[in-house]
């Protein structure tokens, strides 16, 4: 999507009128500069904004599918950084490389405009903050809802087959399994703050979005690996290497249900909600 900022074309179409005297820019150079020309931030939240407002208006069936598919495609983030790290040699550097497997999934989820609850935070959130009534917390709220449980219905479904399907090699199944036990290492308040710098990575990842348009897959890319690189912890994908310690006998359900999702759902909306979609919000209230 291309947005083009007020003003310039008026003043560069003024200037091109000074070809005849020799000291001016071509007409063709103004349409260059206004596709070059970065969006001013109140474009940038109007079309985040307008986004939030057709999922909040999706039929439930469709959220609910899309995320489901969202879940899917998230659990192709573990099993590429297993592939990777069971091809890598064990050094110091391996981390960094393998962390990289960590996007796949994203880019799935995103590009294909999947339904990802961490994105939800902050799209859904500014046309309740432009717009605060009952109706659209009630609206937020519903697609959070059915948005979270698809996803967390599709990473399940994962875990399932990668632990019963004859689908994955030994070496691959251990090192997915190797890579979700880092989670048994952070206790319940390191979820929390960890899970914060994930949300906040994600819904700034979102607002950048709209200004990307060609070098989106390097934008999900950048923002993901921190994610994985950094050890934050987040809802959905980490809900892929719970199910798997849990099936693996390294946690009960019990514990999965108390340890990791509280904490981790709190510290993504606290980072991607009240961090950063109302910061963003902030921006630009008294221009819009």
């Amino acid at each position: 999507m291309s947005a083009k900022a007020p003003g310039i074309r008026g003043s560069l179409q003024a200037k091109s009128r000074k070809n005849k005297r020799g000291n001016g820019i071509t007409d063709q150079e103004v349409k260059d500069v206004e596709e070059l020309a970065t969006p001013r931030t109140p474009v940038i939240y109007e079309v985040v904004r307008r986004l939030g407002e057709e999922e909040m208006l999706r039929p439930a069936t469709s959220l609910w599918w899309s995320g489901v598919a969202a879940g899917l495609s998230i659990s192709f983030s573990l099993l590429a950084q297993a592939i990777l790290r069971t091809h890598l040699p064990n050094a110091p550097w391996e981390p960094l490389v393998t962390s990289f497997g960590y996007c796949v999934g994203f880019i799935m989820a995103v590009l294909s405009r999947q339904q990802l609850f961490t994105e939800s935070t902050i799209t859904a959130v500014l046309p309740v903050a432009a717009e605060f009534t009952w109706k659209n917390v009630g609206r937020m709220t519903r697609l959070w809802a059915i948005v979270l449980a698809a996803n967390l219905a599709g990473t399940l479904f994962a875990a399932l087959f990668c632990t019963y399907a004859p689908v994955l090699s030994t070496e691959i199944y251990d090192d997915m399994l190797a890579i979700s036990r880092d989670l048994l290492a952070y206790s319940w308040w390191e979820m929390v703050f960890r899970a914060i710098a994930s949300g906040f990575l994600m819904a700034a990842m979102v607002w950048l979005m709209p200004g990307a348009e060609r070098t989106q897959f390097h934008v999900i890319t950048m923002m993901t690996w921190l994610i994985a690189v950094g050890g934050f912890t987040h809802i959905v994908a980490g809900s892929m290497e719970a199910y798997l310690l849990v099936l693996a006998g390294d946690w009960a359900w019990w514990q999965m249900i108390v340890q990791f999702i509280p904490p981790v759902l709190i510290g993504n909306m606290i980072g991607g909600t009240a961090l950063f979609a109302l910061i963003a919000y902030a921006q630009v209230m008294d221009e819009i």
